[in-house]
């Protein structure tokens, strides 16, 4: 009779354990397979887009090369420690710096540097300098494009926003805004500047809008986007983009002056039906 209960608690302990065993096996079995999960997710992700940033990048300088008249800086923000692109520039590791807003480039290439980085501000310079610097991440008619073929890179996100066409890739999504037309002979709807922009290239025109999207100093210059609720959102005619020095606030209603250019190329996709420059806010 012990003999038998002996035997009955034997069993019933090794199933115990068995069990417990087995939990666990199954507990790591999910925690490797949640792990997997996560590192696939994490390789998988797609190419993040070209960005335009709104605030300087400011930190101390970790790391810095000069190659093809530009300068790399890795800089340590505090936050995060991005890469950046400026025209080149007498700078050493330790100097804290203060770089102008730019555009973030996912997996650029840099032929001359013989690497990739995941991510790379391509930024005018530093903030208050006035030198010439080189290439066409300074202001007038030089272009984003240019900057990044100067260097002699290249970037699978500047191939897909370029495939995209048109001014599709910095249109602002339409608004519910009704703006009545500015006063003047030479003033327009945003309407009539794209259904007449070959007539009036290298024209000084006036338009009336409200301020729906405002990204200062890219490339040397402010970047407003206005709507007035005229123009077809269907056909992207009803966002005109300005470029101007002049500093202005999201939501405010404007009339602007300046010069209209005919499909305006930036590269990387940035291509405008029509664009006004050197714009004045008229009170």
């Amino acid at each position: 009779m012990k003999k038998n209960i002996t035997n009955g608690i034997t069993i019933c302990l090794f199933l115990s354990f068995a069990a417990c065993s087995n939990a666990d096996q199954d507990t790591k079995t999910e925690q490797v397979t949640t792990d997997k999960a996560a590192e696939t997710s994490a390789t998988t992700q797609p190419d993040a887009p070209m960005t335009n940033m709104d605030m300087p990048i400011s930190g101390k300088i970790l790391e810095t090369m000069n190659t093809g008249g530009y300068t790399y800086l890795k800089v340590d923000t505090g936050s995060s420690q991005p890469w950046v692109a400026i025209p080149e520039s007498q700078v050493k590791v330790g100097d804290e710096i203060s770089c102008n807003p730019g555009i973030a480039m996912a997996n650029f290439t840099s032929k001359t540097l013989d690497r990739t980085f995941d991510s790379i501000i391509f930024s005018s310079g530093i903030v208050g300098s006035t030198g010439g610097g080189h290439g066409g991440m300074m202001g007038g008619d030089d272009s984003f494009s240019s900057a990044v073929q100067a260097e002699g890179g290249s970037s699978a996100a500047q191939d897909s926003q370029a495939a995209s066409g048109g001014s599709q890739a910095a249109t602002t999504p339409f608004n519910e805004v009704k703006v009545e037309k500015a006063i003047g002979e030479n003033s327009y709807t945003i309407e009539e500047i794209f259904t007449k922009t070959k007539e009036l290239d290298g024209k000084t025109v006036r338009i009336q809008g409200k301020v729906v999207k405002y990204s200062p100093m890219i490339m040397g210059r402010n970047w407003i986007h206005i709507q007035d609720g005229t123009g077809d959102p269907m056909n992207n005619t009803h966002d005109l983009v300005i470029t101007s020095s002049e500093e202005v606030n999201t939501n405010d209603i404007i009339t602007v002056e300046g010069v209209l250019a005919f499909n305006k190329d930036f590269g990387a996709g940035y291509k405008y039906v029509a664009i006004v420059e050197e714009a004045k806010t008229l009170k």
